[in-house]
């Protein structure tokens, strides 16, 4: 019994050892799951940061025909976009990693969970199998055990009654020999009884030897071998994810040290340079003022500055009629209607100026970058040349071909593209030489360091230079009246001297026959107003002035503050109280 105790525990031993074991593999499975999704994470975000990278060098490339495109003349500009490059690249290591992490460690784990999985089902199958067989041999030997003792037991009772029988002499002496046989058949059905006991038992404790020191610790013995190749998995894989990391490393130092080259490249001087080269103008400094003496009967001229076109506000000057001119409003004056018909004239003109576009042969420009823009469109044009020139010598082959073997194809279809051709370098010859006309001309012009300064401002002098001012209204009026070059005042500049040296419109600025408008009304100034602009005239808040003439629709009030002094100011810094003789009683805040 008490052997049969101790099978008992140690089978329920055995039985929870597979237990943990289960749990612990299952717990070792799920640890490479976890850590198979953790590598597909981090190859997500290697993906995703490499588009991010890339995106955002792609953002900052310079645009094709922008101001971006020029700006890469310079050195610092072609560091940016050398270190975009570099950038560029060093996404792309990152989108290696992610590559590398998915073909050698994601991949690979999936494939070794498969396996892993089906080998820990088939040790735990195995051992399960060999527990049942041990467990059903141990029931037939209980069962046979049970049966031999039940046997003996019962041939204990036949003897028993066998000998009562026998000592009794009022039995028979057939039922003696009756009880006698059936003594014997019991004692018979016990002895089969013990030998099959003991077959079984013999059987049990060889399958038993056998269960717990062959089967269980082969199974056993799988099982950890199992285990210990899944934890050298995972450790091949941490170091393979390391490595993969590694493996870039060189390729994103060079992209650094491409960085680093790029910076160390940029030369201010070399910058600034460009800068010189780009926006010189080819001017020559303006000369000495000639002093000019007053004398009796002699009028001194007045040196007019290249950035107004009249009188300053306020000035009245003397007509040889002797007549007073009041100081010219523009462009505020008072017949619009004149002005609008003379503006048509050279409204073209001065939409491209303020647009910044210009005329073909770039006369807008000053001198060296007309020149710079000429040489520029020169090279242009003989590289579409030669490319025409390339095709055409091209076709002339294939012409050749066609004569020489007619079944490749019709020399006659290659005629026309050829004539196109020699239109097309024919025209561009004559572009060509249109330009360097053009360009010969600037270069005739373009003044020697030995020349003598002039006076810009000399030309002002006399009607007969207004001609000229008007055709190289870019030269007079990029130059401030020190003689410094002004790219922003370019466009204002050039159409006040377009406008300036018309003489229509001088006689319509100083018409001194003209009217003086009546008043319609007064105003208050609700805030102070400067008037810099020419035609405008300054307020201070609170001052009352006479009203002139109504707001148009362009935001602008004619006012008055006494008769030499008036000019406009915006509707909305005055308060406005017409007459009720003019168009009904209005207040404009």
């Amino acid at each position: 019994m008490e052997s049969g105790r101790a099978t008992l525990l140690k089978e329920q031993q055995l039985k929870d050892q597979f237990d943990n074991l289960e749990k612990h593999t299952q717990s070792g499975i799920e640890f490479v799951e976890r850590y198979s999704k953790f590598v597909k994470e981090r190859s997500d975000i290697e993906i995703s940061y490499a588009k991010q990278i890339r995106n955002l060098s792609k953002k900052y490339q310079p645009k094709k025909n922008s101001r971006e495109e020029e700006e890469n003349k310079y050195t610092s500009c072609r560091a940016f976009l050398s270190t975009l490059n570099e950038l560029n690249d060093y996404a792309g290591q990152h989108e290696v990693i992610a590559e590398n992490l998915t073909s050698q460690i994601i991949t690979e784990l999936s494939r070794y969970l498969t396996e892993l999985k089906a080998e820990r089902k088939s040790h735990f199958h195995d051992g399960r199998k060999a527990q049942q067989q041990i467990e059903s041999l141990w029931k037939q030997l209980e069962s046979s055990k049970r049966r031999f003792e039940r046997d003996c037991k019962e041939a204990d009772r036949a003897q028993q009654y066998f000998e009562r029988m026998d000592a009794d002499i009022n039995v028979t002496k057939a039922d003696v020999e009756k009880a006698r046989q059936q003594a014997q058949m019991r004692h018979q059905i016990a002895a089969d009884s013990k030998t099959e006991y003991s077959n079984y038992l013999t059987k049990f404790n060889q399958e038993q030897n056998e269960h717990y020191y062959t089967l269980i610790p082969n199974i056993f013995q799988k099982l950890q071998e199992m285990e210990e190749r899944r934890i050298e998995r995972v450790g091949v894989s941490m170091k393979t994810y390391a490595e993969v990391d590694r493996e870039v490393l060189p390729i994103v130092g060079k992209c650094l040290d491409g960085m680093t080259k790029a910076a160390e490249s940029i030369e201010p001087k070399t910058d600034s340079k460009q800068v010189v080269e780009s926006y010189k103008s080819g001017f020559e400094p303006p000369g000495d003022v000639e002093f000019e003496d007053y004398g009796p009967g002699q009028t001194m001229k007045r040196t007019v500055s290249e950035t107004s076109l009249s009188n300053s506000r306020g000035e009245a000057k003397e007509r040889p009629g002797g007549g007073k001119s009041k100081g010219k409003l523009w462009p505020f004056i008072k017949n619009k209607n004149k002005l609008s018909l003379k503006l048509i004239t050279f409204n073209s003109h001065v939409r491209n100026l303020i647009e910044g576009s210009g005329p073909e042969d770039f006369s807008h420009l000053p001198p060296e970058q007309r020149r710079k823009k000429l040489q520029a469109k020169i090279d242009d044009i003989n590289k579409d040349i030669q490319k025409e020139m390339d095709q055409k010598d091209a076709l002339t082959k294939m012409k050749g071909v066609y004569e020489k073997n007619p079944q490749m194809g019709d020399p006659a279809s290659v005629d026309p593209r050829l004539v196109e051709m020699s239109m097309n370098i024919e025209k561009l010859q004559s572009e060509v030489q249109k330009f360097e006309g053009w360009l010969a001309e600037v270069e005739g012009r373009l003044p020697s360091r030995s020349d003598p300064p002039r006076r810009q401002s000399g030309l002002y002098e006399s009607q007969n230079s207004n001609s000229t001012m008007v055709d190289n209204n870019c030269a007079q009026d990029r130059e401030s009246p020190d003689g410094s070059y002004t790219e922003e005042q370019s466009s204002e500049t050039q159409v006040k001297v377009a406008i300036a040296n018309t003489p229509e419109f001088d006689d319509e600025f100083d018409d001194g026959d003209e009217e003086t408008l009546p008043t319609i009304g007064t105003c208050k100034a609700v805030y102070s107003f400067e008037g810099h602009n020419e035609g405008t005239i300054s307020v201070t808040e609170g001052e009352l002035l006479f009203v002139i003439e109504q707001d148009k629709g362009d935001g602008w009030t004619r006012v008055r503050r006494n008769e030499e002094e008036e000019g406009y100011v915006p509707t909305s810094y005055v308060e406005v109280f017409l007459e009720t003789n003019t168009k009904g009683a209005m207040t404009y805040i």
